[in-house]
């Protein structure tokens, strides 16, 4: 599935245009498709889009179910410039990889791209192994951890657009700038001083 977004400027040319290029390097497109404007909701949630969507949201719950099949399954994204993005995800394939071996005995690691600018893709990276009975957790705990690590060695970014959350903090703080952290409890203390809003998942209150 292939979309653009802007705030700026219209994008039915650029969906022409990206149309085109698939066709010349012999990508077909479905019958009927065509720019989708905002706001056409019934567009969104039929066809190849609908489809995108609805597993999507459905992405966490299927992890779930699939551990208690047996089937490991992780996803993690991340961000890196052009310039190093191919030594990026053989490095980080490499060595999640590496992980799911040491842990589960086997497993494989896929990269797609989830969104593209100018200065650099987000690779996201699936994760699939055997489920270690009665040791889940501490299975998808290690290979979180490997995984995070294997990013930040590579100079990838921990998180893309899907924000921090209380997995990735260990790595988030390691790479945000002291002074925006600074900066960030300053604008808590005035703004939630009782520390309500999300505590412990950017930043802990209790820091002052």
């Amino acid at each position: 599935m292939l979309g653009f977004e802007s705030a700026d400027h219209p994008l039915e040319p650029w969906m022409t245009r990206a149309l085109e290029c698939c066709a010349d390097h012999g990508g077909e497109a479905p019958e009927g498709a065509r720019y989708t404007a905002p706001g056409d909701e019934m567009r969104r949630d039929t066809g190849g889009a609908g489809a995108w969507r609805q597993a999507f949201i459905s992405a966490p719950y299927l992890r779930d179910t699939m551990v208690l099949a047996g089937v490991f399954t992780e996803t993690f994204e991340t961000a890196i410039t052009w310039d190093r993005l191919d030594s990026f995800v053989e490095d980080v394939r490499g060595r999640a990889e590496a992980a799911l071996r040491e842990i589960a005995g086997a497993g494989s690691v896929t990269c797609r791209f989830t969104h593209v600018y100018p200065d650099g893709p987000a690779p996201y990276f699936t994760m699939l192994a055997p489920a270690v009975r009665g040791g889940e957790l501490e299975q998808w705990g290690a290979v979180k951890a490997a995984a995070s690590e294997a990013v930040l060695a590579a100079g990838g970014t921990i998180t893309h657009h899907h924000a921090v959350g209380r997995d990735h903090r260990p790595w988030y703080d390691r790479q945000r700038p002291d002074p925006f952290a600074r900066a960030l409890r300053a604008a808590k203390a005035e703004l939630d001083p009782l520390g309500i809003l999300n505590p412990g998942v950017l930043i802990d209150p209790s820091r002052g």
